[in-house]
């Protein structure tokens, strides 16, 4: 084996780099690659090029053409960018070892060489020059700005040009604030409908709208968007109908629009004017129908709801009264008030009150009639009221005219006087008048009596009075106190009323009130009552009232007083409290010395001392009389003072348990010390990173003038150090943007005239993690444990930090998450491979936004091929002319190996017949062998694939053979029923390798013929049978066939019978009388006479082209094997030429010609492939599609044993295919060309993580099925045009 040196491989270094450029630049001294090259294109030129700087002639030439030159690249090139209108877009673009000019090209278009880009202000091109960086900057983005852009270098001495990818800058534009399409001037009116639109616009990508109706989102709306303003600009619209509602009136319409250009949606509102007719109104004021005349009725008439409000107007007896009214916008109502003052001639009247607004339909009206009742306008009382006791009164009471008359009544005090004497006259305005005398002896009991004239009203039942009263002259009697008990103390500040009463005495007398002998002057006025007289007087009790004497005088003016007397016993607090001190200046640490002196008292105090919460008993000495008959009592009191006591106060306070109170003073301490801390100073200070951290101070002292230094690691911290720290004037340190670095411990040092502190304090610093994979990928065996592990840098490290979340489709289980410190664990047990993919591992602290990590997981497991019938066959004319593909496909992890053979031999892909191609995307590994020029004779044999990996293999046999007529389908099962209709599936079987259809059989219960349906779309498996009848049985099967016949029904001949279901009651139809279906009564009988006879003719005429057609082919059948015309052998040579690249595979995605070998030949039983698929035909080349030939064969011969025949066998027995020759010159069935369209895949290509389960593909051969809805068919070829061995031989 020749070896290659170190000067060797560096020559071939300077060619390969250098080797196109030169080409290309026409530099290699004039030479021409020839066009008939081997290949194409590069590669082509590459051989040629290869071949030439092999010469040791050229090699140092072209080595010292790339010493000088350094070809130009790029490191980084512009990517697709989307960015909102006014933001900063940034394409990339760096090159390397750049020597030419680098410029921007827009939508084809040169921007420049200058950086600054003159003739565009918004762009520039930033980045380091000397690093190749010329990143183009777009500044305020505008729709302009939307385009296609790239990068290129321009071509220097050194280098050729470069241009990179096209990036396409995609810029977002907000849309316009939405505006209504909807007349509002006009208000709406209750009940009826109203179509409004809300346009959104100019906005890109188009907008959506939300309608609202007072906050409640509008169904129904329909939207759809038409060109905006500018290019690539939609506007939108959305139009919706509502019914108009009297709840609607002052109410919104809001309509929101937004786009990914928002951050927030746009809302526009219209205020919505409703009208509707007003309530009926009411009279408010009118509790009654009778009313007494003069009085003034204050009415209201009020009309609530209505838009506008209603027109209100009040009418007496059909005359308008008033035609004014106030309207309430808030309370929703329309008031008109009435002032109607009632006279006699009021009485019956009837008053009315009306409302209507411009959608009423007529006036709403409400009416009252009253009834007025009037009294006399006047009692008259004669007659002198005053007499000495045994005297007569004699007195006179007249009434005015009134309606109904009255009924005069006497009453002295409570008694009814009766000695009186009644006249009724008539009066004014239809009235009665009353007039009664009485007579009356008074006595000494009846003084001050009230002497009562009453006129009663029976109708009404009101009474009008005339009172006097009657005086009996007689000296005073009796006096006497109210007043609380002498020997029931009291207590100092309760209010006392002390009354004094007299009775007796004509005139009253009067009473005066004297204290200690003193008059006391502030008692209340004296006061009458039955009888007597009284003054009261009110104390509020003090000290001095305690054993004092109160004494009230009664006179009157025959010179007589009456007296009587009252003393009361107080209990009062200490009057007063002072506190003594000898220390001037209070120090911390000093002895203080107190004394509390109180004020007299009843009864005794108790002295007490307190400072804040605490409570103190102190040196009490003998009490000591006292003014007001109290005692006073001293007590002394010691202190040790400490910082704490300072402006605190030291209350001093004579308590009186008996009255449960007493008064107390304070002395504010002012005591001097040092700095001290709060005990509620934080020593421990948390934060999160890059906000302010601000770490308080609590200190106190006396001296308030304190100073402090603040140290971190024994540095002193200054503002000018780092201009982040700041401190406040209570020295607290306050640090902006604060970062992990400034964590720590931070010593205080405060001092003042009194001495020196410090204090330690941590700032502990939070931020949010960051986050990593500890292994990635992880790799495991199919039912090993995985173990997924990402390892997060975060403060503070807490418990369930850490989730897992599984990224591909569906929701896997993700297993069993666990934590360990700052490291989170995803264990999954019995890994299956619906647990390969990418999992994310997500950690958050609350602190910011969560840190992800992506960790994909890898399954391994043994290579798992597809299955099934659909890839064990493989169909191929076997006539030299085709090419058939063998498909292997396996899933497997990792890399898959495939290995071949032929009938159990290895296969030599040394052989130019065959071929393999190896394609592998993501798990899934392909295998295709290609046998070109398939033989019958050679190739019809079964192929062993085997895939294999480190972790095990599967094999798959497939089977090399010819076409046939399709097999039954299978797995025939009901998907639906309803009244008039079945939904049935199938499975479809092995088309025989040509195209097929399906075809339903099927016929109601005891019926005995069946009705046929055509599958349509032909490759469908999955049809519905219409137009049944309701409630019937029907028996359904199924078939396939294709050009060259019809399989068997599905399963075996089975028969799926299905019940229709009944019929809905609303689309039951009405009984009918008539048993004659509705088609059949429907049809005239001159229509069926006609349809008879021309049938009758058509039958004929069929029957007679079928014997002409007989006898034509007899004639043709006896000169066709002779050849046929020239035109027909060039035009068959032709064909043939064509077929040798059309290939077959058993993945039934490419389709083929007629086996033109087999066109004389008939297969007349396909039982040995049962296990076949769909294959299809076309002509590659031809406008014209045919049928395989099917008139005139045999009846079906037992089954060939095409399968398991050994290829050396060369003697038939009796099991042996039977064909059937079929004239060249056969009728063919020609039908319409249509360009076959391209094949969906069958299989899923997504990778592991982006597939719940993995599941083979359930009918793979109808994604190629469904494409194509006609069969096309090469036109058959030639006996003469085939090898000898291949014409009409068993194959």
């Amino acid at each position: 084996m020749k070896m290659v040196t170190h000067e060797s491989r560096h020559n071939l270094l300077c060619v390969d780099q250098t080797l196109l450029f030169l080409f290309r630049e026409h530099l290699l001294f004039g030479l021409k690659i020839p066009k008939d090259c081997g290949r194409s294109g590069v590669s082509g030129e590459m051989d040629f090029l290869s071949a030439w700087i092999m010469s040791p002639s050229t090699l140092p030439f072209l080595c010292l053409i790339w010493s000088t030159q350094a070809q130009q690249a790029f490191r980084s090139e512009p990517r697709n960018l989307t960015v909102r209108m006014g933001a900063t877009a940034v394409l990339r673009c760096e090159v390397l070892r750049a020597s030419g000019t680098v410029q921007w090209v827009k939508d084809g278009l040169l921007l420049g060489p200058q950086r600054s880009l003159p003739g565009f202000p918004r762009y520039s091109m930033i980045g380091n020059p000397k690093r190749g960086q010329n990143h183009l900057q777009i500044e305020k983005a505008q729709l302009e700005d939307e385009a296609f852009y790239e990068c290129q270098a321009g071509q220097s001495e050194s280098s050729l040009a470069i241009i990179s990818n096209t990036a396409l800058v995609n810029v977002l534009i907000p849309p316009s604030r939405p505006y209504f399409e909807v007349d509002m001037a006009t208000p709406w009116v209750a009940g009826k409908k109203y179509t409004f639109t809300c346009i959104v616009p100019d906005a890109k990508p188009a907008a959506e709208i939300t309608l609202y109706k007072d906050g409640v989102k509008l169904t129904g709306a329909e939207s759809f968007t038409v060109s905006g303003s500018k290019d690539k600009l939609l506007n939108t619209h959305a139009e919706v109908t509502v019914t108009a509602l009297s709840s609607d009136n002052g109410r919104q319409l809001a309509c929101q629009a937004g786009n990914p250009a928002l951050f927030r949606p746009v809302e526009t509102t219209v205020t919505m004017s409703v009208y509707f007719p007003p309530q009926p109104p009411a009279i408010v004021g009118l509790s009654r129908e009778e009313v007494k005349a003069g009085r003034t009725l204050m009415l209201e008439c009020v009309s609530h709801g209505g838009n506008p409000l209603a027109n209100l107007h009040w009418t007496k007896n059909g005359e308008v009264l008033s035609t004014t009214w106030e309207e309430d916008f808030v309370a929703q109502k329309s008031s008109s008030f009435l002032n109607l003052k009632i006279s006699p001639v009021d009485n019956q009247a009837v008053l009315c009150c009306e409302s209507v607004n411009l959608v009423s339909l007529s006036p709403l009206s409400v009416s009252r009639r009253i009834t007025v009742l009037f009294e006399p306008t006047e009692v008259t009382l004669l007659g002198s009221s005053t007499a000495i006791e045994g005297q007569v009164l004699s007195l006179c009471c007249i009434a005015s005219s009134s309606n109904p008359p009255v009924q005069i009544r006497w009453w002295l005090g409570y008694k009814e006087l009766n000695t009186t004497s009644v006249t009724v006259e008539e009066g004014d305005h239809g009235g009665m008048t009353t007039m009664s005398n009485m007579t009356h002896q008074v006595s000494r009991e009846e003084d001050g009596l009230k002497l009562t004239c009453e006129a009663f009203n029976k109708g009404t039942h009101f009474s009008k009075t005339q009172v006097t009263t009657v005086s009996v002259y007689y000296p005073p009697q009796k006096i006497w106190l109210d007043a609380p008990p002498q020997d029931v103390p009291l207590r100092s500040g309760t209010t006392v009323r002390l009354t004094c009463f007299a009775t007796g005495g004509n005139p009253t007398g009067s009473l005066t009130w004297f204290k200690d002998g003193k008059v006391v002057s502030d008692a209340l006025s004296q006061t009458s009552f039955d009888r007597g007289v009284a003054r009261e007087l009110v104390l509020v009790l003090t000290a001095s009232d305690n054993m004092a004497t109160y004494r009230c005088d009664a006179r009157n003016e025959a010179k007589e007083a009456i007296s009587a007397y009252t003393k009361l016993m107080v209990r009062f607090p200490a009057l007063s409290v002072t506190i003594t001190i000898k220390q001037k200046e209070l120090r911390r640490g000093q002895l203080l010395n107190l004394e509390c002196q109180s004020g007299s008292s009843n009864p005794q105090a108790s002295v007490s001392w307190s400072l804040g919460a605490l409570r103190f008993k102190g040196e009490e000495q003998p009490p000591k009389k006292a003014q007001y008959g109290g005692v006073s009592v001293r007590s002394s009191l010691s202190l040790n003072l400490t910082s704490q006591h300072h402006n605190q106060r030291i209350i001093c306070q004579a308590y009186s348990a008996v009255l449960a109170e007493g008064p107390n003073t304070f002395f504010k301490l002012n005591v001097l010390y040092p700095p001290e801390f709060s005990p509620e100073q934080p020593t421990q200070v948390q934060v999160v990173e890059d906000d302010v951290a601000t770490i308080p101070l609590l200190v106190s002292a006396n001296p308030e003038e304190v100073s402090c230094i603040w140290l971190h690691r024994r540095e002193k911290l200054v503002k000018e150090g780092d201009l982040r720290f700041h401190w406040s004037d209570d020295n607290s340190l306050e640090i902006e943007n604060v970062t992990r670095k400034n964590a720590g411990v931070y010593t205080v040092r405060c001092t003042n005239d009194e001495g020196v502190s410090q204090i330690s304090i941590t700032l502990d610093v939070q931020y949010a993690p960051s986050v990593k994979a500890e292994k990635d990928p992880v790799i495991v065996n199919l039912g090993e444990t995985a173990d997924l592990i990402c390892v997060a840098d975060a403060n503070p490290i807490i418990s369930g930090m850490f989730s897992w979340k599984f990224r591909g489709e569906g929701e896997e289980e993700t297993g069993e998450e666990t934590q360990e410190d700052e490291s989170g664990l995803l264990t999954i047990h019995d890994v299956t491979r619906a647990h390969a993919g990418l999992y994310r591992c997500t950690a958050n602290n609350d602190i910011a936004s969560p840190a992800t990590v992506d960790v994909q997981l890898i399954v391994q497991f043994k290579p798992v091929l597809q299955k099934g019938a659909q890839w064990r066959k493989v169909a191929s004319r076997g006539d030299g002319t085709t090419t058939a593909e063998l498909v292997c496909q396996a899933e497997g992890i990792p890399r898959v190996e495939f290995s071949w053979e032929k009938n159990g031999v290895r296969m030599d892909f040394a052989n130019p017949r065959y071929e393999e191609r190896t394609v592998r995307e993501g798990f899934f590994h392909t295998s295709t062998v290609l046998v070109v020029n398939v033989s019958a004779a050679l190739d019809y044999a079964v192929f062993s694939c085997t895939a294999h990996n480190s972790l095990g293999e599967d094999k798959l046999d497939i089977q090399l053979v010819s076409t046939n007529h399709p097999d039954p389908p299978s797995l025939f099962r009901r998907v639906s029923v309803t009244h008039d209709s079945v939904t049935l599936e199938w499975i479809p079987g092995f088309n025989g390798g040509l195209r097929q259809r399906f075809r339903i059989r099927y016929c109601w219960d005891r019926s005995a013929s069946f009705l046929y349906m055509d599958v349509f779309p032909p490759s469908a498996t999955i049809f519905t049978v219409t137009n049944l009848q309701p409630v019937t049985t029907y028996n359904f099967s199924v078939n396939a066939l294709n050009a060259m016949g019809e399989s068997g029904y599905a399963d075996n001949n089975a028969v799926l019978t299905v019940t229709t279901k009944e019929r809905p009651e609303e689309e039951k139809l009405p009984p009918d009388d008539d048993s004659v279906s509705p088609s059949a009564r429907g049809l005239p009988a001159y229509l069926t006479v006609v349809f008879t006879v021309v049938f009758g003719v058509l039958l004929v005429l069929n029957s007679l082209g079928c014997y002409f057609g007989l006898r034509w082919k007899r004639r043709r059948g006896q000169t066709g094997d002779g050849g046929g015309s020239v035109l027909d052998v060039k035009k068959n040579e032709e064909e043939g030429s064509s077929q040798s690249t059309v290939s077959n595979s058993n993945k039934y995605e490419s389709r083929e010609k007629i086996n033109a070998a087999a066109q004389r030949t008939l297969l007349i039983d396909s039982g040995s492939e049962t296990e076949s698929n769909v294959y299809e035909s076309y002509a590659a080349e031809s406008g014209h599609y045919y049928y395989y030939p099917t008139g005139g064969y045999r009846p079906p011969l037992s089954p060939h044993p095409e399968e398991t025949r050994r290829l050396d066998f060369t003697h038939p027995d009796n099991q042996s295919h039977l064909y059937e020759e079929v004239r060249d010159t056969g009728l063919y069935q020609e039908v319409l060309a249509s360009s076959p369209p391209s094949h969906p895949s069958l299989f899923d290509h997504r990778l592991p993580y982006q597939r719940n389960e993995w599941r083979p593909p359930t009918y793979p051969q109808q994604g190629a099925e469904r494409a194509r809805d006609f069969m096309d068919v090469q036109r058959p070829q030639r006996d003469s045009d085939l090898p000898f061995d291949l014409r009409g031989e068993l194959v």
